[in-house]
Formats: structure tokens, sequence, C-alpha cells
């Protein structure tokens, strides 16, 4: 009999794994599905993105230094100085990753202290489940915050008390935030980060969709603080630049952390292979490809508003990202509506509680299908809509 470890035999299937199955019995019975399920963009990486991939590959490789190509680190640190307006020094502050998902995954494993009292990962709930997965499975304890319509989808840190803070070693934010859309006011951020400092505690960001914004200002970064002790953000090139497929992000913050994390990378993993890493200096080097992507999500965005508007459904929050958190009809729970959509419409959505039991009543929509396929799923929603009314 093979011996698991205690964080892999507690480890839940991935529940976005059922949405797969879901989507290949409804394809094997001759259906065209519409995927509104999981956050994979189907609009094209920029070209010249793909010819610089292409044209840094060699007739022989080698293993990618763990730090990174300098070249990449000073293109994040221009692309963070350019957006953000903060600076960054390349060789102190940054670590290029394979994507966000590994390492976020990973973190828990780095800061987990059981013997130091510090065994407890906070997370914000509904919210993307690698956190809280990656802290269960190295053997941490988790504790909620919820996010609500009530509280603006802000978790409210003044009702954590002192106890729960001495045992956190990490708390973790996402915004704009998935899957609610919501954005953080960078006071709120700054209020955040000085808790964290406060309580010897890691504020970690998740900053997947700082890109996608269709309101007002630009969403703030934990990068703008000021004071970057105790603080990482996580960002990706996956959602801004559509490439999930290359895994390439990187890891910005506390010199004493990012060091850390360098020093253990050869142990774990690199980071991307040095043709990626070449496309991706091509990705945060350029601003527009990323404002036309942004309009082609308005686009979609308008699309299902309107619609939603029109058959008296309320979506929620939404302000940011490429999500919809579309309120479930009364009477009904997230699960038994994403599945009537299905079977109606043939359309994909993921139930709010796949993403924690405060995502009950609600689901999720990800507008990456392309603008083709979003028109045809509206078409069929209205009609399921129109009846269900």
């Amino acid at each position: 009999m093979v011996h698991l470890s205690p964080g892999l035999r507690g480890t839940e299937p991935y529940p976005f794994e059922e949405l797969d199955r879901r989507k290949a019995a409804a394809v094997a019975e001759g259906r065209s599905v519409v995927d509104f399920g999981v956050g994979d963009p189907r609009e094209e990486t920029p070209s010249f993105i793909r010819e610089a991939l292409k044209d840094a590959v060699r007739p022989t490789s080698s293993y990618p230094r763990a730090a990174g190509l300098p070249e990449l680190r000073a293109a994040i640190a221009s692309w963070v100085q350019r957006r953000f307006g903060a600076t960054l020094d390349p060789d102190v502050h940054i670590l290029p990753t394979l994507g966000t998902k590994e390492p976020i995954f990973s973190l828990a494993q780095s800061v987990l202290d059981r013997e130091g009292g510090k065994h407890l990962i906070t997370v914000t709930s509904p919210g993307y489940t690698i956190p809280e997965r990656g802290a269960r499975f190295a053997g941490g304890d988790v504790a909620r915050l919820s996010l609500t319509e009530a509280n603006g989808f802000l978790p409210d840190l003044h009702a954590v008390d002192a106890s729960t803070w001495s045992r956190t070693a990490a708390v973790w934010l996402n915004y704009p935030n998935n899957p609610t859309g919501a954005i953080a006011p960078l006071d709120f951020l700054k209020e955040a980060a000085d808790h964290c400092r406060s309580h010897d505690v890691l504020l970690a960001a998740d900053e997947a969709y700082s890109e996608l914004w269709f309101e007002g200002e630009p969403p703030a970064s934990v990068l703008q603080v000021g004071d970057l002790t105790n603080v990482l953000v996580f960002h990706t090139l996956s959602k801004r630049s559509s490439m999930t497929g290359y895994r390439s992000g990187f890891v910005a913050g506390d010199p004493e952390m990012i060091s850390a994390l360098r020093a253990l990378r050869p142990s774990v993993g690199v980071t991307p292979q040095e043709f990626v890493q070449r496309a991706s200096i091509a990705a945060w080097n350029d601003d527009a490809h990323v404002e036309e992507m942004r309009g082609t999500y308005a686009r979609k965005r308008k699309l299902f508003l309107d619609l939603f508007a029109s058959r008296g459904v309320r979506v929620a929050g939404s302000v940011a990202t490429f999500y919809l958190w579309v309120a479930v009809p009364e009477g009904r729970t997230s699960l038994a509506w994403s599945l009537e959509l299905l079977d109606g419409a043939d359309v994909l959505v993921a139930p709010g509680s796949f993403l924690g039991p405060e995502g009950e009543g609600y689901v999720r929509i990800a507008m990456v299908p392309t603008l083709e396929d979003c028109e045809r799923a509206a078409e069929a929603l209205d009609r399921v809509l129109e009846v269900s009314a």
C-alpha cells in the first residue's frame, strides 16, 4: 500500500474539473457548448508576442536561471513604473515565475511555521481556491473572511481578533476580485498592509486582473502602498495578454521574501523557458494590445449586462475582471441554476458554491469565449430566461 502525505490525502478534487466533465458529457451528446466556466481566454495571443516566442527558439536549450532573465526583470520593473508609478529594483524586488498558480499554491510551504505558532493562512471567500488548497496541502489551518454585497466585497480586517492575528502567517487578497469583479481602493490596501505589518503577517496580493477594468480609474495595486515590508504581489500575463498557456508571471515585493523565494526556486522549479521569457518581455513592454483587449471585453460585458437587465436578472459587483457575478433566481441553488443553463442553453457557467460557501446564491460567468460565441450564447440565454421568467 502506498502511503500518501496527509496534505495529499486531504486534497479534495479541484471543483472546476467537474465543469470539464459536464462539458465533455454534453459535447459527447453532440451539443455545442459555450464555456463560461473557467477563466481561460479564447482571444488570440497577439501576433507580435507569438513572433517573439518563435524568434527566441534556439537549436539547443538550457535550463533557465532561477532569477529569470535580467531583461525580463527590467521589463517588469518598467511596466510597474508605467502602470502604478512604483519604483522596483529588478534585482531586489522581482522574481519571474511559471505563471502565478504554482507560486500562489506553494507560498504556504514557505511561510507556515507551526512550531513558531504561525500556522494559519487567511483567505477571502468566495474566491480563487488555490491559496486555501495550498495552505491545507502544507499542513496549515485556514480562516475565511467573507466578501458580501453588504461589505462591498471588501473583508473586514478589524473583525479579526488578536488571537487570530497572532496565529496568522499570511493574509491573501485578490483585487480586482475573482469572482465578484470588485475593486479595492488604495486606502484599503494601505490599511491592509499596515495591519499585516503591525502583526508580523505577510500580505499576499493576487493581482491577476489588474488590467481589466471598465469604469472609473485604473485599479490600484498593493505595490503602491509605499513600504513593501511584509508584502508580496503576484502578477501574470495570462489574463493581461491572453497567455494562459505560456505560464509566465512574477512575484514582487519585500526584498527579504524575494531573496528567500529565489533561493528556493532551484529546488522546486525555476522560471519559464527562455523563449517564453523573451515573449514575455515583448508583452510587458507593450500596452496597446492590452487596451485593445480591454475594449473587446467591454463589448462582451455590455452584451450580457444588457441581456440580464432586460430579463430582471441582477448582477452584483462586476466593475472589473472578465467575470460577471450573477445573482441566482430565488428558489434555486447556484449548482441547480448552472445545470438549468447548461441543459437549456448549452451554456456552461461556474456555480458560486465552487468558489467557497459564501458564493452560494450566485454564478460566475467568465466572458472568455470569442465575441461571436458570446453573441450566440446570449441569444440562447435570452430564450431560457424568457421561459423561466
